[in-house]
Order: C-alpha cells, then sequence, then structure tokens
C-alpha cells in the first residue's frame, strides 16, 4: 500500500519516491558508484525543503523499492526490501532469497533452506552493512542465522566494481540492518510469530522488538536504536537411505566362479575397480573375469539406513546503532550486532546390513527380483543380518559479534571522505557423542525401490526392533571441536569531484584486515558389549510415526536414550573407562588445537566516474582497479596416535593481485537501461584446506584400504573473469522487464587429488597398539588433498518481470506479477589420477550445485488493508557431490527437482496492528538424491536417499508506533 501524506501530485510524489528511496538507500550503505552520489547530493541541493514526504508498506512497495535500486546503480543487483520495519516477505533471510533472479537455494531442513548459491556458484562474499562477516574459522556467514526481523534490506550484487570487496566470485549478499537516522522521529515495533513445523508437530515462537528515536541536542542530532530477535524452532528430519551399490555372484550355482558361494559380495579389487565413473555396467547379463573366464555378476545395495532426527534449536540476536550529526558536513554511526546460534539434536539412526550370504536358502533366485533388463536386483530377502542402531547426540553453540564505527565527512564541495573501524568475533563449538546397540536379525526384506524412488523395507518381525533385551550396548563416539576467528579491519576512502571533462569524479580508498582463525577437536571411542535392558529403563528411547510420508519401513525402534547419557555423561564416560582403560574420563578431557592461521590482507583501489553522449543519449561509465595483498601464516599440529605426542608444524605465504574493472551504463531511452560489466574477483581457499595434518577414516566397507583427507598449504587463490551483459526496460513506474547474458571464466578451481599413502603402524588410529588392533604392519589409506588443478566455464541467461497491470476490474485492482527464470551452463575439468597421485586423464563434468534451468513465480496482491502473495520455486536436477570411490555405483550423487510452493497473507487492522498468516511447502515436497553420471544411473535404478522435510505455517501479530 502506498499513501500520501503531504505533497501536490500524488503521481509526481510517487515517481520521486522510486527513484530517490533506491538512490538514498545505496548512498547510505556507501556502496553507490561515487557518479549516482553526486546526482544525489545535487537532487538534495535543488528539491524544495517542502518536497513530499510519503509512507510506503506493503509488498508492492517493497518491490517497487527494490526496482529502485536495481535502476540506480551501476552494477547488476537484486534487492529485497522489508515490507514494514522488521517484516521481509519470508521467515528467513535465505528463504526470502529464493525468488531474487539467479538465486538457487537448496538443503531445505530443520524448517529452513540452508544453500543458497549465485548463478549456481556458492562461493558468496557476505556481509553486514557492508563489512565482511563470518562465522568462526568460515570464509561466510551462514545467513540463515541472521533473523529477518533485524533486516530493512538484502541486496545481492551479482557484478561488482573496484570499490567492492574482491572476493566471492559468486557474488556479494550485503544484509542492512535499520540506524536511528532511518526514521523522522520516535518509532516502536513489536512482534510475535507462532510457527507450526512438519513433521515434528510442534509449535514455535519468534519474538522481536525494535526501539528507535532521534533528537536535537546542544551538540547536534543524535539517534539511538535497539533491534532485539529471538527464534526458537523444534523440528524433525526423517530419511530413508539405501546404501551403495556393490557386486554379487550370481543366485544361480551353475554360474558362480570356483571359491564363491550363490550371491556372494565380491570384495577382491583385482576382479573389479571399485569408484570408477559410471561404476560398473548395470545390462542384464554383464561379466567379470575370474581368472580368465567370465561369469555374470549382479548388482545390490550393501546396506539400508534411516534417521530420524529431532532438534531444538534458538537464534537470539541483536543490534544497536548510536548516531550523531554535529553539523550537515558529517555524521557518526556506532552499530554493533550479536548474532547467536544453539543447537541441540537428538539423532536416531537406524542401520542393517544386506549384503550377507552365508543363509541364503536353497533357491537364492527365489527371494529376489532385478528390475527389468538389468543385473540391479530391486527387492531381496537377506537372513541373519548384522545391524545397529545409534543414539547420536549433538550440541554446538555460535555467539558471533561485530563492533563498528563509521564517520562520514563532506571536507568541501568537492571531496567527501568516509572512514570505518570494525573488530568482530566469533566462536563455534560442538560436542557430539554417539552410542551404538546392534544386533543379528533373523531376515530382512527389502525393496530397493518401493515407489515413487523410495527405498522401502521391514524386519521378520518389526517388534524386535523396540525390545531392549534384543540389543547390545557396542561402540560410544565421543568428539568435541571448537572452531575461533576474529579480524579487525579499518578502511578509508573518498570520492573527488573531479569534473576533469568527461571524468566527472575520482573514487579511491584503501583497507587493511587482519583475520585470524584456529579449530581444536577431541575424539575417542570404546566398546561395551552389555544387553541394553541391564542398564534400566532410562537409557533406553524409542521413536514413533517414522516415515509415514516416505516409504513403508519400520516406524519405532529402540535407541538409548542420548538425552539421558547427556544428562549424565560423568557416569557414562567411567561405565566405559571400566570396559577400556584408554578410554578417558571426563576430568581428564581436553581440545587439541589442530591450525592456527594469521591472515593480513591490504587492499588500495582507484576508480574513476564518466559521463557522455553516444548518439544524443547518455552513456556513463566507471573504470578502476583494485590491488590485493594476502600474507599468511599458518600452524599446524599432527598428533601421533599411540603417544598423543604433538609435532608442530608451520607455513608461510603470500599472494598479490591486481583486479581491474569496467562498467559502462547506456539509457538509450529514457525508460531503458543497458550494462556491461567485466570485473575479476577472487575465491581464497578455507583455512581447513589449508591444514595438512591427515584426518583417517577405517576401511568400514573392507576394501583392502582405508580413506583420508589432508589439507594443502600451498593453495593459490582461484580466479574468476566475470562479464555480464544487461538490459532493463522500466516501462511503467512500478514495472520492469530486464535481462542478463553472463560468463565467468574461472581459473585454478580447487578440487580434490586422490592418492594412496602408506600410514606408519604408530600412527594409525584404527591399529596401534593402543586401539588394540594388527600393530605389526602398516594399512594403505586412499587420501584425497585439494589442489588448484582445475579450469572452468559457467555461463547463461537470466530474464526477471515485476509488473502491475492498469486498468484492472476493482476486485482485482492491486493484483501483480513477480517471476524469473535462470538458464545456467557449466563444464569444468577434474583431474583424475592413479594411486600414486599421477594425474593419468581429464573429465569434463558440471559444477557442483548447478541447475541447468531454474525459475520462480510469484502472485502479489495489494488492495486496501489486504497484502498477498503465492509463490512458487522450482530448480532441475543437479550434481551435488561425489561419492567415495569405494563402490561400484555412478560416483556423483545428483539431486532431483527441487521445488516449494510459499504464501503469505497481510491484513492491516489499523495503522499501528496487523496480522500476517504464512504457509511453506504447502505440497509437502521431499528432497531426493540419486547416483548418476554421464549416461549412466537413474532416479529410479540407482535412487540414493529421500528426506521428509515437512511444511510450516506461520501467524504474527505486529504493532508499532
Amino acid at each position: 500500500m502506498i499513501t500520501q501524506t503531504t505533497g501536490t501530485c500524488e503521481s509526481q510524489a510517487k515517481h520521486r519516491l522510486v527513484l530517490k528511496t533506491g538512490v538514498a538507500v545505496l548512498a547510505a550503505a556507501g556502496l553507490l558508484s561515487s557518479a549516482s552520489v553526486w546526482a544525489q547530493a545535487a537532487a538534495e541541493k535543488t528539491e524544495p525543503t517542502e518536497a513530499a514526504t510519503v509512507v510506503v508498506t506493503g509488498v508492492k512497495a517493497s518491490l517497487i523499492k527494490s526496482l529502485a535500486i536495481k535502476r540506480t546503480s551501476d552494477q547488476v543487483v537484486e534487492s529485497i526490501v522489508a515490507e514494514d520495519i522488521g517484516k521481509l516477505p519470508d521467515n528467513n533471510v535465505v528463504e526470502a532469497l529464493q525468488r531474487v533472479t539467479g538465486i538457487q537455494v537448496t538443503d531445505r531442513s530443520g524448517g529452513e533452506v540452508g544453500t543458497l548459491s549465485i548463478r549456481g556458484l556458492p562461493d558468496i562474499q557476505t556481509t553486514w552493512n557492508g563489512r565482511t562477516i563470518f562465522t568462526a574459522s568460515n570464509a561466510q556467514v551462514s545467513l540463515q542465522d541472521i533473523p529477518s526481523t533485524l533486516v530493512r534490506q538484502i541486496d545481492v550484487y551479482k557484478t561488482r566494481d573496484a570499490s567492492q570487496l574482491e572476493t566471492g566470485i559468486a557474488g556479494q549478499v550485503d544484509v542492512k540492518s535499520l540506524r536511528p537516522f532511518d526514521f523522522k522521529g520516535s518509532k516502536i515495533s513489536l512482534a510475535v510469530r507462532e510457527t507450526y513445523l512438519q513433521p515434528a508437530d510442534k509449535a514455535n515462537p519468534q519474538l522481536s522488538a525494535m526501539f528507535s528515536n532521534r533528537w536535537q541536542t546542544g551538540i547536534g542530532e543524535v539517534g539511538a536504536l535497539v533491534n532485539l530477535s529471538d527464534v526458537k524452532t523444534k523440528y524433525r528430519n526423517e530419511s530413508v537411505t539405501p546404501g551403495a551399490m556393490v557386486p554379487f555372484t550370481s543366485p544361480n550355482a551353475a554360474e558362480v566362479p570356483p571359491g564363491y558361494v550363490p550371491l556372494q559380495r565380491i570384495f577382491d579389487n583385482s576382479i573389479w575397480t571399485p569408484g570408477t565413473h559410471t561404476g560398473l555396467p548395470t545390462k542384464a547379463g554383464s561379466t567379470l573375469d575370474f581368472n580368465g573366464k567370465a561369469y555374470p555378476y549382479y548388482l545390490a545395495r550393501d546396506a539400508v539406513f534411516q534417521s530420524d532426527l529431532k532438534g531444538d534449536r534458538e537464534r537470539p540476536a541483536a543490534n544497536i546503532a548510536l548516531q550523531w550529526k554535529p553539523n550537515s558536513d558529517s555524521v557518526y554511526t556506532f552499530e554493533s550486532m550479536y548474532n547467536g546460534y544453539r543447537d541441540k539434536t537428538f539423532n536416531q539412526m537406524l542401520f542393517s546390513f544386506v549384503d550377507w550370504w552365508g543363509d541364503l536358502g536353497s533357491n537364492p533366485a527365489s527371494t529376489m527380483t532385478t528390475f527389468p533388463g538389468t543385473n540391479i536386483i530391486k527387492s531381496r530377502t537377506v537372513n541373519n543380518v548384522y545391524g545397529f542402531n545409534s543414539g547420536d547426540y549433538t550440541t554446538s553453540a555460535t555467539d558471533s559479534y561485530v563492533y563498528a564505527l563509521n564517520g562520514k565527512w563532506d571536507i568541501s564541495d568537492k571531496l567527501k571522505l568516509e572512514g570505518d573501524l570494525s573488530y568482530q568475533t566469533s566462536t563455534y563449538h560442538s560436542e557430539f557423542t554417539a552410542t551404538r546397540i546392534d544386533r543379528v536379525a533373523p531376515s530382512i526384506s527389502v525393496d530397493f525401490n518401493g515407489g515413487g524412488n523410495n527405498t522401502a523395507f521391514r524386519f521378520n518381525n518389526n517388534a524386535d526392533l523396540t525390545d531392549p533385551t534384543k540389543w547390545n550396548v557396542a561402540q560410544f563416539y565421543d568428539t568435541a571441536n571448537r572452531n575461533k576467528g576474529s579480524a579487525a579491519t579499518a578502511s578509508l576512502g573518498g570520492v573527488y569531484d573531479a569534473d576533469w571533462g568527461p571524468l566527472q569524479t575520482v573514487q579511491f580508498g584503501m583497507r587493511y584486515d587482519d583475520r585470524k582463525a584456529s579449530e581444536a577437536n577431541r575424539n575417542q571411542s570404546a566398546f561395551l558389549g552389555r544387553n541394553l535392558a541391564t542398564l534400566g529403563a532410562a537409557y533406553s528411547s524409542t521413536n514413533s510415526n517414522f516415515g509415514t510420508d516416505i516409504s513403508d519401513v519400520p516406524r519405532s525402534w529402540v535407541e538409548p536414550n542420548a538425552y539421558y547419557i547427556r544428562d549424565h555423561i560423568d557416569e557414562w564416560r567411567k561405565m566405559y573407562n571400566a570396559a577400556d582403560a584408554n578410554f578417558l574420563t571426563t576430568d581428564k578431557l581436553s581440545l587439541q588445537k589442530t591450525f592456527d592461521v594469521d591472515e593480513k590482507t591490504k587492499n588500495l583501489f582507484v576508480m574513476g566516474n564518466t559521463q557522455n553522449e553516444l548518439f544524443g543519449h547518455r552513456l556513463r561509465g566507471n573504470f578502476g582497479m583494485r590491488y590485493v595483498k594476502v600474507d599468511t601464516d599458518m600452524s599446524f599440529y599432527k598428533v601421533d596416535a599411540t603417544t598423543k605426542a604433538v609435532t608442530p608444524s608451520s607455513a608461510s605465504k603470500s599472494t598479490s593481485k591486481f583486479l581491474p574493472s569496467m562498467t559502462l551504463i547506456y539509457d538509450p531511452s529514457k525508460d531503458v537501461v543497458v550494462r556491461f560489466n567485466y570485473g575479476q574477483t577472487l575465491r581464497r581457499p578455507t583455512f581447513g584446506d589449508l591444514n595438512p595434518v591427515l584426518q583417517l577414516s577405517d576401511d568400514v566397507s573392507k576394501v583392502g584400504y582405508g580413506s583420508g583427507t589432508g589439507g594443502n598449504p600451498d593453495l593459490k587463490p582461484t580466479r574468476s573473469t566475470n562479464l555480464d551483459l544487461t538490459g532493463e526496460w522500466y516501462f511503467q513506474k512500478d514495472s520492469a522487464l530486464y535481462g542478463t547474458l553472463f560468463k565467468r571464466k574461472i581459473d585454478g578451481l580447487i578440487v580434490s587429488l586422490r592418492h594412496k599413502v602408506h600410514v606408519d603402524p604408530a600412527n594409525d588410529p584404527f591399529r596401534n597398539s593402543t586401539s588394540g588392533g594388527d600393530h605389526t604392519n602398516g594399512y594403505d589409506y586412499v587420501i584425497n588433498s585439494p589442489v588448484n588443478a582445475s579450469n572452468g566455464n559457467i555461463k547463461g541467461a537470466e530474464v526477471g518481470l515485476v509488473y502491475f497491470p492498469k486498468g484492472l476490474p476493482s476486485l482485482l485492482d492491486g493484483l501483480g506479477i513477480q517471476g524469473s527464470y535462470t538458464r545456467l551452463s557449466s563444464s569444468q575439468n577434474v583431474p583424475d589420477a592413479n594411486d600414486a597421485g599421477v594425474i593419468v586423464s581429464q573429465l569434463e563434468t558440471p559444477f557442483f550445485g548447478v541447475s541447468h534451468s531454474s525459475y520462480n513465480a510469484t502472485l502479489a496482491y495489494e488492495k486496501g488493508p489486504i497484502s498477498a502473495r503465492l509463490s512458487y520455486v522450482w530448480r532441475s536436477a543437479f550434481l551435488a557431490k561425489n561419492e567415495a570411490a569405494l563402490f561400484a555405483n555412478p560416483i556423483g550423487i545428483w539431486r532431483s527437482p527441487e521445488k516449494s510452493i510459499d504464501m503469505q497473507v497481510s491484513y492491516k487492522i489499523n495503522d499501528r496492528m496487523s496480522v500476517d498468516i504464512s504457509g511453506v511447502n504447502l505440497t509437502n515436497e521431499m528432497q531426493q538424491q540419486y547416483y548418476h553420471f554421464g549416461s549412466a544411473g537413474t532416479p529410479q535404478l540407482t535412487n540414493f536417499g529421500t528426506l521428509q522435510t515437512g511444511r510450516s505455517v506461520s501467524a504474527a501479530l505486529r504493532w508499532q508506533m
């Protein structure tokens, strides 16, 4: 809704508002080009003091503001503007971004969206009011940790000029918070929201409050603002997953090679090679060579498992801002933000092998079926199968603080300066405990695609799953970690009104950042060997009503009660210590630092802004160069698996880059804007990727070698060269049609390269004398390490529309549409190495996380006190990650197409009070995966897991004065 409180001509006032609001917002953030800043300053000097004051609220006003920001920015930018104080159009920041052109989201779980990408790339520079922010030792902040009630605007920069930060090859997401000078006087806003979340079937409260005022004093104008938020969520994630594919001999005795029995699993790596890109052939009758003779084989999964995760999450947050304007030529802003995260989860996991061949009966073929025309087993019954349940408990907490002081000065009519000092610190701490109980079940019957590409299974007697007397208490895993990060940053920049012919202004600046990060962890495990029932009823927990929307699977099973164990952790550790003297009790535990990094970054930039005419129409441009120098000092700590002695090591590196940028903006008519952007951006290696200390995993699949990871301190930044061509047609003041063609040429991509290493027994955590394993010989491990060994391209096109039709019938007046479509194409070379780590070939694969197509469509309506929207977002299938190179299936794990239907309806009771009702994932969509590489693998034949994310419905009451 748009209402005019003063002024003469309503349409002219609205038009000025659209243009002025976008300019003013960007200028205040210090992110608008210098040419636009000077244009805004000139407009303010010539505008009469009695100019109209306009109040804007609602969905339509939010979209109009977003278009104004897009139109007045030199860069390709998409924006989301709060519809009212603390009211983004969604419950959290990432969900609000999913309808932005070119944005793709995924990992919907726990009642929220977890992963954000811009044009398919997840490497995003996250900033708060233009300042870099991060979580602990990470390079980015988890945007879903920022409550939407603290946000007034989000800008997504797909291109950047020399004045902006150079990191984040995908783009930059800048989250803007409220300040007291955003309001004319005092302002109070209170909001309460209740969200009902499935499948947890819990109601979750969200509270927020904002208090702001400004005063004229003897020292000038001052303002103060406090914004508080607390969001609590009880959630439940349900998933059912079949294991990886492995080869088996034929069920027919006449086709079984010597030394094998029917349907025996084939472990021998001299007969088949695990981890090939397309996996083993799946055509019926395919054979393997056994000592020179071909025998048919069948493919089946090695296991089935399901996870019932219940979580309790809280996000407290606060933002304060103090502003002082001593005179018309200067303004000072101090602001601070606290962002907290608390999460407690109890994951009840059921796991069963389905690969045992020791008791198949007299006719194994009668207990199985295959998919038509393939050697892939669709269903089977297996006897005497080993399985375990695991009660996993995780507590995690984040505390992040940012403190900043900003000053802006008009030194003269020709020179403006801005300085900024900030300090931030962030700590993440987590503890994980998992207790396994195990048994051998008489039999299990499984259908790997029982309908809808979902796995279904049942045991001979599912009631045994809930009987504690049937289960033995086995391993206990006890780990913890702590990540820390801090940064002190200083910057100074300015704009000089040169007025040297076509060169209007010169923008310049410098920035210094001192970033520190460290990680520490601990881990231990032991075996108990007691019947679960002997521990007492308090140590058992049984779930219910699992997976009713997924498939025919066990609905209930018993687990060690992770809540009770956590509350009595000292006694629990003492019990395992009595069984294994090497298992440490609580008083003996400590974290061991794994790495410490100190990274200093220096930036300088200069940029000129020009204005000319071409064919009688305005042609603007900026041309700049940014210089960045990064010095990194690293310390690493290796712990001996037997003696626990710590061996430190260190490394240092220094890199520097010149990054040019250019933007041309042409107005062929008053309603059309054409932009061309050229620039270069960087992606720095993560601190974890720099750590060379090996993290080993045991050979649980019994393929003859373990696996592991290790970093590489010699990694260099990835460099992206970016080209964008954009056209925008603002065919009426509240509507626009726009499109972009873009390309990213990316050099030095970091990819994992595998190589085999032989680990000395003393440093093997699974086979040293302390672990009780075989310590007479070493063991082989296939290690994946990051290297700068890939180059790639990603290109595509975007088109977007915001349209509010005119002349509709009275009831439909106020109806509008917002929509966008993105088409992407990506490719990169991925090196393939032999066991020695020597690259033997190059693969051509798509980027991880890139959907070929994605679109969103929103139907908006605003009339009188009613404001509403109904939106649909969809993205096509995409490569999520690669499987460990241990199995016979295609190596790529793909996500099936994802979609969500969301809605929101607001009703304004009066000028101070409104109510909202909203829903997310109304059609209760699931998240599914499958194995695929090239032409191998389909969602039907090689399905890999289903996650039930559930729907949510919210009701909110807002009050302000």
